[in-house]
């Protein structure tokens, strides 16, 4: 029997920097407010192994995102000293570094087309041009441009799944199948049954 289309899961870890500045209570408040319903949840530290796992990029996207980084170099005037794969491998030792500097708030969050609403409330990669109301457009203002000065990753609160299959894919490097609940909010009766009668004394 296929899952009802409201129990769509999302993966979501709340990164070191939204950690340490206190951002926790801020995020998890703007997902509640939706609807959405969180199954699971976890302070973890980052391991190495587990990270190239989670990113899993292939050659090709190592290659397409390094050749960016070398005409952005030649552009600025800068050497280049390594293969474009390289500079692309770069990215990922960025992330990973940032990612493993502390802890890390792991969540699995439950809802109608779960995915897309969290993608929404997050914003786009790049706090600088995410919209107003987003979670990176309102809590944050790094930019690609200040990270790549720095040689750093971008610190941008958060990292969401970007599709159904890449959420269950990640759901499990994080979780275990018995860390993930199953149980129900009062609300969701508002949310998604068909009929809301007896609400009325």
């Amino acid at each position: 029997m296929a899952q009802p289309v409201y129990k769509e899961r999302s993966f979501v870890a709340i990164k070191p920097d939204g950690v340490q500045r206190s951002l926790i209570g801020e995020i998890i408040k703007r997902f509640e407010r939706t609807g959405l319903k969180l199954v699971g949840l976890k302070l973890v530290m980052a391991n190495e192994d587990s990270l190239w796992t989670h990113y899993n990029k292939d050659d090709q996207w190592y290659e397409e995102k390094g050749a960016i980084v070398i005409k952005n170099r030649q552009a600025a005037g800068l050497s280049v000293d390594k293969a474009a794969i390289e500079y692309g491998r770069d990215i990922v030792r960025a992330l990973i570094k940032f990612m493993t500097c502390g802890p890390v708030v792991a969540m699995v969050w439950e809802g109608n087309q779960a995915v897309n609403v969290i993608k929404k409330l997050v914003g786009g990669t790049e706090p600088t041009t995410s919209d107003v109301g987003t979670i990176r457009g309102d809590l944050t203002l790094d930019s690609y441009e200040l990270a790549n000065l720095d040689s750093r990753a971008v610190r941008n609160l958060i990292h969401c799944s970007d599709k159904p299959a890449e959420a269950q894919r990640e759901m499990d490097i994080w979780f275990k199948k018995e860390e993930l609940l199953n149980y129900r909010l009062v609300q969701e009766q508002i949310l998604y049954d068909v009929n809301i009668d007896g609400l009325l004394e």
